[in-house]
């Protein structure tokens, strides 16, 4: 195996397992109004773990298919700031819980993933359509997150 596989699954990994850590799924967040469309708990490992598995796999193609130095420090970039970007919002919205602090850095998240599809693209095609997914699944995540907010405002 490469070292970009290998860092690019290494991360993938500290990330899932920093998310999971950071997720607290107890009474306050079982004492939350949630929309309809609220997937059950035990979907989110599953849907995390493939949608970081094909993150990884898009990062070492990326890495590999770029020519030049300055494509190298753009695919470490924006993988680098998504990173970075998904390490937050689990703590703001649980442990801090604070879902609409979320909200606002879901918007940045969301942003993180539109960089990597376009930037990604003029380097490697495949590389940016793995992204999707992530992009897909991160959007809905924004959504119930509104939801979430909505139903159940803060006290003044």
């Amino acid at each position: 195996m490469s070292t970009p596989v290998i860092i690019s699954f290494g991360v993938a990994i500290l990330l899932g397992v920093a998310g999971g850590l950071l997720t607290e799924v107890g009474a306050w967040y079982h004492g939350l109004r949630k929309p309809r469309l609220n997937p059950p708990d035990w979907l989110f490992g599953p849907a995390w773990t493939i949608i970081l598995g094909l993150a990884a796999w898009s990062a070492s193609i990326a890495w590999e298919a770029a020519d030049t130095d300055g494509e190298r420090r753009l695919v470490v970039l924006l993988f680098g700031a998504n990173a970075l970007l998904h390490l937050l919002w689990s703590p703001l919205f649980f442990k801090w819980k604070r879902p609409d602090w979320a909200l606002v850095e879901v918007v940045f998240l969301w942003a993180s993933l539109v960089a990597l599809v376009v930037g990604l693209a003029p380097i490697s095609r495949q590389a940016s359509l793995l992204i999707l997914p992530y992009l897909l699944w991160v959007s809905f995540a924004a959504w119930l997150n509104w939801q979430i907010v909505r139903l159940n405002p803060r006290p003044a």
